[in-house]
C-alpha cells in the first residue's frame, strides 16, 4: 500500500511525534509498503519531483530524529519553514495524502489529536488511522473528557475547570485545594502539567502554565501506582505500570529519556487479575463512551484501597518502538511492525463505516 505517515507539526509534542512517525514509517516499509514520512507543518518543501513518484523515495523521507530532553523550540521551527504562510499545513500535505491508500497519523497534541486533521481528511475522503474527529476532540479536551468519564461511571479525581488571567492568580492561590494537579486542557507528553504541594508552588505553576494557555483543569491529587491500559481492536491489553525515578514525577524527561533519568515501565504490571479487570473495563467503557476507534490508551492511578482513578485518554498515544502500546503488544507476541500494519488494516476496515 501507499501510506503517508504524518508527524511533526508545531505542537509541544513535536519531538515525540517525529520519532513516532519516522519509526512507524520505517516499520511499514520493512513489510513492503510504500510508506513515506511527511511533516504536517513543513510538508514536502525539500522534494521537487512529481508527487506520484514521492512514494518511491529511497529512505521514505525518514532521516534521523531523536527525542530531546527539552521541549521543542516551536518559534525556531516556524521561522525555518520556507513556506511563509499562516497555514498550519505544509507544502503539498493534502495533495500527497490524497494519493495514499491510507494516512497513518503519527501526530500528538494540537492539530493531530484534537480532531482537526481527522475532519480535514474526512472531507477529502482520505482514509486514516485511529479515531474520528469528534471522539478525538472530546478526548483531547481534558475538561470535556472529565465530563464523559463521569457520565460513563468511570471514577476520576474531583476537579474544576478554570479560565484565568495573571491578575487572578493571587486569589486562586488562596482558594484552590493543595496539593493538587493543574493541567492545561489540551496539553500532552507531561507538558503543561504541574503538581504543586504548597501555595508557593501553586502560584509558580499558574504563572508557568499561562505559556501553554489560560484554560486549565485543577484536580485532586491522588496518591498511588501509575498505570496505563491500551485498547486495541476492541479489547484491553495488559496494564503497564510506570514507576518514575525516585523523588520525581512522570514528567517530560522521565517519560522519554532512558537510563537513570527515565521512568521504569513494567509490562505486564504486577497487579491481580481483579485489578486488571477493573482497569481494563474502565478503559474499554471510556473508549466506547468517547466513540473511539481501533486503539487508545487510558491512564490511571490505582490507590491503596484498590480503586482505579482515571486521569486521561490518549487517542494517538506514542508509537515509538519503546512506547507503551508496542510494549503491551509485544507481550502478546506482536512485533512492532506487525502492530503498525494491524492499526492500518483495522483503520481501513473502520473507515468503511462512516459512523466511525
Amino acid at each position: 500500500m501507499r501510506i503517508v505517515v504524518l508527524g511533526g507539526g508545531i505542537s509541544t509534542e513535536r519531538h515525540v511525534s517525529l520519532v513516532t512517525a519516522t519509526s512507524v514509517c520505517k516499520a511499514l516499509r520493512s513489510l513492503g509498503h510504500q510508506a513515506i514520512f511527511v511533516d504536517i507543518f513543513l510538508g514536502l518543501e525539500d522534494y521537487a519531483g512529481p508527487l506520484e513518484e514521492a512514494f518511491a523515495a529511497e529512505d521514505g523521507f525518514c532521516g534521523r530524529v531523536a527525542i530531546e530532553k527539552q521541549a521543542p523550540d516551536l518559534m525556531a521551527v516556524v521561522a525555518s519553514r520556507k513556506l511563509k504562510s499562516p497555514s498550519r499545513l505544509g507544502k503539498n500535505v493534502l495533495e500527497i495524502c490524497q494519493l495514499a491508500d491510507c494516512v497513518f497519523l503519527g501526530l500528538h497534541g494540537a492539530d493531530g489529536e484534537d480532531g482537526k486533521i481527522q475532519a480535514t481528511l474526512d472531507l477529502l475522503g482520505v482514509p486514516y488511522t485511529g479515531s474520528g474527529p469528534l471522539g478525538s476532540a472530546m478526548a483531547m479536551d481534558k475538561a470535556v473528557a472529565k465530563r464523559i468519564m463521569e457520565s460513563a461511571g468511570v471514577r476520576t479525581p474531583a476537579w474544576q475547570e478554570l479560565c484565568y488571567i495573571r491578575e487572578e492568580i493571587p486569589d486562586l492561590v488562596k482558594r484552590l485545594p493543595i496539593p493538587c494537579a493543574v493541567k492545561v486542557v489540551d496539553g500532552g507528553s507531561s507538558l503543561g502539567v504541574a503538581l504543586p504541594e504548597n501555595r508557593e508552588e501553586l502560584r509558580d505553576a499558574l504563572e508557568e502554565l499561562l505559556q501553554y494557555g489560560s484554560r486549565v483543569v485543577v484536580e485532586e491529587k491522588i496518591s498511588g501506582r501509575e498505570l496505563t491500559v491500551p485498547i486495541l481492536d476492541g479489547r484491553a491489553l495488559n496494564a503497564i505500570e510506570i514507576v518514575p525515578p525516585e523523588g520525581s514525577s512522570f514528567d517530560y524527561v522521565a517519560k522519554y529519556q532512558s537510563g537513570a533519568e527515565g521512568a521504569k515501565e513494567i509490562c505486564p504490571a504486577d497487579i491481580t487479575a481483579e485489578e486488571q479487570s477493573l482497569l481494563g473495563d474502565a478503559a474499554m467503557r471510556l473508549h466506547k463512551a468517547l466513540g473511539l476507534a481501533v486503539y487508545s490508551r487510558t491512564d490511571f492511578i490505582l490507590d491503596q484501597e484498590g480503586r482505579a482513578w482515571c486521569l486521561e485518554v490518549n487517542t494517538l498515544p506514542g508509537m515509538t518502538p519503546n512506547s507503551l502500546i508496542p510494549r503491551a503488544a509485544a507481550v502478546e507476541g506482536m512485533s512492532y511492525a506487525q502492530l503498525c500494519e494491524k492499526i492500518v488494516l483495522l483503520s481501513l476496515e473502520k473507515r468503511k463505516d462512516t459512523s466511525c
